[in-house]
């Protein structure tokens, strides 16, 4: 089952000494699949990212599958309670980007819902941040 949505998107990293917090809210698709649930929507001038397409994928509530494409190319794989190294293109270069997940909160059913994702990136096992992530979702009439 496909459904047009309204989606926003909260996104905190903190870095030990900064943090930095943006907000988009944009119209996507959500789709609904009998273990979860994909978004997906284009990115605009607002995230830096304008030309890029992004796709969030839920599996059982537990494994989530962030992939852009356009501008940047990447593939973010977040899992409770693992480690996964992931691949991350941007205009600039590309590189491979450590994820560890935190905490993965997924509440959505058909008439939309909520993400939220907590995790830690590094870069060759540097730290780069904690992130947090919160996506709402609900559907257009």
């Amino acid at each position: 089952m496909k459904k047009q949505v309204n989606i926003s998107v909260i996104s905190k990293q903190f870095d030990g000494e900064n943090t930095e917090q943006t907000e988009i809210m944009t119209v996507g698709e959500m789709k609904l699949y009998s273990d979860g649930y994909e978004l997906i929507y284009d990115e605009s001038e607002a995230s830096g990212r304008a030309g890029s397409v992004t796709s969030v994928k839920v599996h059982n509530k537990s494994l989530v599958t962030l992939s852009r494409s356009g501008q940047t190319n990447m593939e973010l794989v977040i899992e409770a309670g693992k480690k996964h190294h992931c691949h991350y293109g941007t205009p600039f270069g590309e590189f491979m980007v450590g994820i560890s997940a935190k905490s993965i909160k997924s509440e959505m059913n058909e008439l939309g819902g909520r993400l939220d994702l907590s995790y830690v990136i590094d870069v060759n096992y540097g730290y780069v941040g904690d992130f947090e992530v919160s996506i709402g979702v609900k559907t257009i009439n």
